[in-house]
């Protein structure tokens, strides 16, 4: 009765291939009913899990997968600033023989609008660290990114921060010149502060003529009148404007003084 109901819960999985059907089934009822466990040591199975979709997290892909067998470890690829999924994981099942299947059936499969992507990992090429810190419960950061930017750092701190950029840029010029391309940009180095020069090696400078080693000039009178002829420097530079000469006659305005003098001048006629 056993067997009958271990057939009949096997039927209701289909392999993808009509003809290796009963090969799968075999393999399922050998998986579930643990036969091969006591001569067989199972070795654990790795598939990597791509095109995950959104709102699916560990407890309901583990919840998913458990249905082909037992799920050991799983490990959701997040992101380190928001803490959300980055659309790819990987299961790790008790056996090798059950993550092969899951393999073969869940790939290409829609879930959720999307094509989930499932591909068998081969022992060599499973890192050592893979499922390293997947047994903790996750926990959402709380805008890292945001504290380590706003975070007072030290002198030396900042000291460090600064030559590790120039480094970099530095690192990134000699590639883009060794690669043939003549590219330049302000980068890091054009925001440093500059350093400012001694004031007072300036203002000595302006002190020192032209020649230091020419004997200083003699205020004769015939210098003074050379400099007079020469024109100033800024005599070159200006700019002068004459105006049209109005063509309007002035009429002097009269006066009481003036219409004295003329009754005087000329007096009335007497009829």
């Amino acid at each position: 009765m056993a067997a009958a109901a271990a057939v009949g819960a096997s039927a209701s999985l289909l392999s993808l291939d009509p003809q290796l059907q009963r090969e799968f089934q075999d393999k399922v009822l050998r998986v579930r009913s643990g036969r091969g466990t006591k001569h067989e040591k199972q070795t654990p199975g790795v598939i990597y899990l791509g095109h995950i979709p959104r709102g699916l997290f560990e407890p309901q892909i583990q919840e998913y997968f458990s249905q082909f067998g037992t799920v050991t470890r799983l490990r959701l690829s997040r992101s380190k600033k928001t803490g959300d999924s980055k659309g790819y994981g990987f299961v790790e099942f008790e056996s090798d023989e059950v993550a092969k299947i899951v393999a073969d059936t869940m790939n290409n499969y829609l879930f959720c609008e999307r094509l989930l992507k499932c591909e068998f990992m081969p022992p060599e090429k499973v890192h050592e660290n893979l499922f390293r810190g997947s047994q903790k419960t996750f926990r959402k950061p709380s805008h890292p990114a945001v504290k380590r930017y706003n975070k007072k750092r030290t002198p030396q701190e900042k000291t460090r921060m600064t030559e590790r950029l120039l480094k970099n840029e530095k690192r990134l010029r000699k590639r883009l010149a060794a690669k043939g391309i003549d590219y330049d940009f302000p980068g890091f180095a054009a925001q440093m502060p500059q350093k400012k020069k001694n004031v007072s090696n300036s203002n000595s400078s302006l002190d020192i003529s032209v020649n230091s080693q020419a004997p200083t000039p003699v205020c004769t009178p015939t210098m003074l009148e050379r400099r007079k002829s020469q024109p100033a420097e800024g005599d070159e530079d200006e700019i002068t404007i004459k105006l049209p000469t109005t063509s309007v006659k002035i009429t002097p305005q009269k006066t009481k003084k003036t219409t004295k003098l003329q009754k005087k001048i000329h007096p009335k006629k007497q009829k």
